[in-house]
């Protein structure tokens, strides 16, 4: 930046070659003063003048060459060929200033597009901003869901499981009932009817030779044919109670729970809460099996002399506990612990 003094200075320093370059100018025409002319605005422009500088040397060269003259015709013809003079010299300064509006303009469409694009990627920014939120929003989702999914997965194998467990615990205690069923017409109806057939052919030949203690042997047959029936009923109960469907579940564990005390000698107490029997049919005969399995259990494995059977209502859900007095088993150990 050109200071004050050097400014001055370099005003004095072009002052003398301009009045010279001037009087050549007016004494030879503008074929010997343009190209002077236009060195002068180099000049000046170099030194870092600007138009009102230049006006300021044109003036004192003007005074200097108008001054002696008498004639107001020479004098205007000397102040309109100078100016002549002067517009050939401000002409390196008009394409400077020129050049540097064409580049502050060049610099404000610049800005301007700079600024534009500065806005369209802030706006750009904020939507990534948006859609990086959305993606978060996304993918933590995605991965609760995947969770869950697992989740699922793992409780529909297990289920699936123990599903498989209780079918084969089905399937198995259907086994062993049919076996029961087959061990009891084997070693009981079997047998009974066996001497049924026996004792009608003893009574046959006893017929036809006499009749002494024809009715003594009647009797025992007719006694075999009532413990026969008497089984069969039996069978018929335990593969299912008439009593469960005509007097309810209660009445139906009574009965059950008293042959099997005749049976095995364990006593057994029953303690059910009156709503037990508002549940349907299939409900109450669940609870019937259970306490028929469990019983039977006690009775092969437990050695129990007594066994508590309680039906009580809690919330959203039935519970059936069977407490008894006899062996437990150590399930991890598989083996059996004295109480």
């Amino acid at each position: 930046m050109t200071t004050a003094a050097q400014r001055k200075h370099n005003l004095a320093a072009l002052a003398r070659p301009y009045q010279t370059a001037l009087s050549r100018y007016l004494k030879r025409g503008p074929a010997s003063g343009s190209l002077a002319a236009l060195r002068l605005g180099n000049q000046a422009v170099a030194l870092g003048l600007d138009t009102l500088d230049l006006t300021v040397l044109h003036e004192e060269a003007l005074i200097a060459q108008a001054l002696p003259l008498q004639s107001p015709t020479a004098r205007d013809r000397v102040i309109k060929q100078a100016g002549a003079f002067f517009a050939q010299t401000i002409l390196p300064m008009e394409e400077k200033h020129r050049s540097a509006i064409e580049a502050n303009a060049n610099l404000s469409r610049l800005n301007q597009a700079l600024s534009q694009r500065t806005q369209a990627l802030a706006s750009s920014n904020r939507e990534l901003k948006r859609e990086i939120a959305k993606r978060k929003v996304v993918e933590h989702t995605l991965r609760k869901s995947e969770l869950h999914s697992t989740r699922l997965l793992d409780q529909s194998r297990r289920m699936q499981e123990e599903l498989r467990h209780l079918s084969r615990r089905v399937l198995s205690a259907q086994e062993e009932e049919r076996k029961r069923i087959s061990r009891e017409l084997h070693d009981v109806i079997a047998q009974v009817l066996t001497s049924i057939n026996l004792r009608l052919s003893i009574l046959k030949a006893e017929a036809t030779v006499n009749t002494k203690g024809l009715s003594k042997n009647i009797a025992r047959t007719q006694r075999l044919v009532e413990k026969s029936v008497d089984v069969v009923h039996r069978f018929a109960y335990d593969l299912r109670p008439a009593a469960l469907d005509h007097l309810g579940l209660i009445p139906a564990l009574h009965s059950f729970l008293t042959n099997f005390t005749k049976e095995t000698g364990v006593r057994v107490s029953l303690t059910a809460f009156a709503g037990v029997e508002q549940l349907d049919g299939t409900k109450r005969t669940a609870l019937y099996r259970v306490a028929q399995e469990a019983l039977t259990n006690v009775a092969r494995h437990a050695q129990a002399s007594r066994v508590d059977v309680c039906i009580s209502k809690i919330p959203n859900a039935i519970r059936m506990r069977i407490k008894d007095n006899g062996k437990s088993f150590d399930l991890k150990g598989r083996r059996q612990i004295h109480r």
